[in-house]
């Protein structure tokens, strides 16, 4: 396509639901980052070790985000620096770490933990509880599309 013809289709989709829904996409994205924490941010991990009794291992804690090890490392490193949380070799499988919540800290994901709570809890706040399970329903449906879609183009060979 030439840039014209690029920017003729990139107008016509003004107004379109389509880019409506991306914008607010955008918006939703960038208002968790700042405000929640983000997906895989400190804050979500203080929750879930809080949620699990203070304690879970890295793999535990890889396996319930969508995150790479190496950035579930690099939020761990700068928890543990700040006192946050412990990382040590398991007894049992010297190959995993033990992550826990350090005791004197402790409050710290409790305080974070009802933040978040409060959070959700109004998230949806200017939706009536049909409304709720309309959009969680359409939004399931939209991720499912994306996954398969992103596994269909893992899927697809280099094409020369």
């Amino acid at each position: 396509m030439t840039k014209e013809s690029l920017s003729r289709e990139w107008g016509l989709l003004e107004g379109t639901p389509e880019k409506r829904v991306m914008r607010s996409f955008g918006f939703f994205g960038h208002y968790l980052h700042v405000h929640a924490g983000g997906r895989s941010g400190k804050q979500h991990i203080l929750t879930q070790l809080l949620h699990c009794g203070g304690h879970l291992t890295q793999r535990e804690l890889q396996d319930s985000y969508s995150i790479s090890s190496a950035a579930l490392s690099e939020v761990l490193a700068k928890l543990e620096a700040e006192g946050l949380v412990t990382r040590t070799r398991s007894e049992q499988d010297r190959r995993q770490l033990e992550i826990a919540l350090t005791p004197t800290r402790s409050t710290v994901a409790r305080e974070e933990t009802e933040r978040r709570l409060a959070f959700v809890r109004d998230s949806l706040g200017a939706l009536t509880p049909p409304e709720r399970e309309q959009l969680a329903s359409l939004l399931e449906r939209v991720e499912q599309s994306w996954q398969k879609k992103e596994y269909d183009r893992r899927e697809t060979p280099c094409e020369h």
